[in-house]
């Protein structure tokens, strides 16, 4: 019996040796599956980003993998521009993604910042089988600034870092550069939205000097307030849509919009957006006053063609980079100083501490119908009036009352 209780101690000691070296051979050969996956992430993204920093997502993983879209990096040109994607591999076989790196140079061809009623501009789903479709811009979310604007913007899963090349920057570098860092995967943590900023400013930064663009970014804040896609009642709205809520209480509700999303409007932001929707309570409202072929646009409404506007200026060099896609789907770049309308947005320019400023209104199709030629044009100039008085800008070109007639 003695003999048997030995057998049975000596066959579990030399168990628990095996399953020992088993575990220390696994945390050897994540070791390195991590070590090489931290270096294909940096050699994709051609050193612009830390693979550990990347790897430390979601809680930290152990295996990676790198693919994707456009054709890798072109930082050598007049047009730096590039992006890698990094996917997170939780099994043999499976993949999730997990960030992507975009890079891109202002230039005189492909705005950075887009205005208009085009189908990748749109606010909210389309899908058809929301209760309420404006509740919430789950599309494209308003851009908080971090800190005064001046480094940038960013959202729950994103940071874009924007960097002025100034005096002195290499004579192919352009006058602005745009670095977005992007979770690809829902439930950002407040912690990896701290990572994902630093992310994209240290990416900024090597993005910066490979191209020989001159620049100093701030440092970013100490931390970065979750922003919230939910919209609220226009009227009690504050931040960049604070304008607004004033236009209702000297000119009543109507046909407008009766749903906010605004952000911080700090002066020395860069450019800054207000997004306005209509409920669908209003659209009720509305439609009884509607006749024919709008009353149809009030249905669908409520589906998969929601009723919204949004409001947008950009000061200095952003100014120069705005622009739409025309009927034959080519971009379009708005030239500073001008005035005009085009594929459902309205411009006006002036000239703000000395340097151009770009003000914009983009109205959903058909709702600027709905909304009728008038009352576009008093709400614009609103608009314009309040962001141009508040910046003590001047020089201010506003489109011609043709421009608000409907085509």
């Amino acid at each position: 019996m003695r003999a048997g209780w030995v057998g049975l101690w000596r066959w579990t000691a030399w168990a628990g040796i095996g399953l020992s070296l088993y575990a220390g051979w696994l945390t050897a050969d994540d070791m390195r599956d991590r070590a090489s996956s931290e270096r294909d992430i940096g050699a994709a993204c051609v050193g612009l980003i830390s693979g550990s920093e990347v790897m430390d997502l979601q809680g930290g993983m152990v295996r990676a993998q790198t693919g994707g879209y456009y054709d890798g990096f072109d930082l050598d040109g007049s047009e730096p521009h590039g992006s890698c994607t990094v996917y997170k591999v939780p099994g043999p076989g499976r993949s999730t993604g997990l960030l992507t790196l975009v890079v891109r140079g202002s230039s005189d061809s492909e705005p950075l910042n887009w205005i208009g009623d085009d189908s990748s501009l749109e606010p909210f789903s389309r899908n058809g089988d929301q209760d309420d479709v404006t509740a919430v811009a789950d599309r494209l979310p308003q851009s908080r600034p971090i800190g005064d604007g001046t480094l940038g913007r960013y959202g729950n899963g994103y940071t874009t870092i924007r960097a002025v090349c100034g005096t002195g920057s290499r004579a192919t570098a352009p006058k602005l550069l745009n670095v977005t860092a992007r979770a690809d995967y829902d439930e950002v943590s407040a912690a990896d939205r701290e990572r994902i900023a630093h992310i994209a400013r240290s990416a900024a930064e090597k993005a910066a000097a490979r191209i020989g663009c001159r620049t100093g970014l701030p440092d970013l804040p100490v931390q970065l307030a979750p922003v919230s896609p939910a919209l609220s009642p226009a009227k009690t709205a504050d931040g960049t849509c604070k304008w607004f809520a004033r236009h209702l209480q000297e000119r009543g509700q109507g046909r407008l919009p009766d749903r906010a999303l605004a952000v911080p409007a700090p002066d020395t932001n860069p450019s800054e957006g207000c997004l306005l929707a209509v409920s669908p309570d209003q659209v009720g409202r509305i439609a009884e006053s509607l006749n024919g072929d709008q009353r149809n646009y009030a249905r669908t409404a409520l589906t998969h063609s929601p009723w919204w506007l949004r409001s947008a200026s950009y000061f200095g060099p952003e100014a120069h980079t705005v622009g739409y896609d025309d009927l034959a789907a080519q971009s379009v770049m708005i030239k500073a100083g001008t005035a005009g309308r085009a594929n459902g947005a309205w411009w006006a320019s002036s000239v703000c501490n000395g340097e151009p400023a770009l003000h914009t209104l983009s109205a959903s199709y058909p709702y600027n119908d709905v909304l009728g030629s008038q009352t576009v044009s008093a709400l614009f100039r609103a608009y314009v009036d309040d962001i141009t008085k508040g910046r003590g800008c001047t020089q201010v070109t506003f489109p011609g009352a043709e421009d608000f007639r409907n085509p």
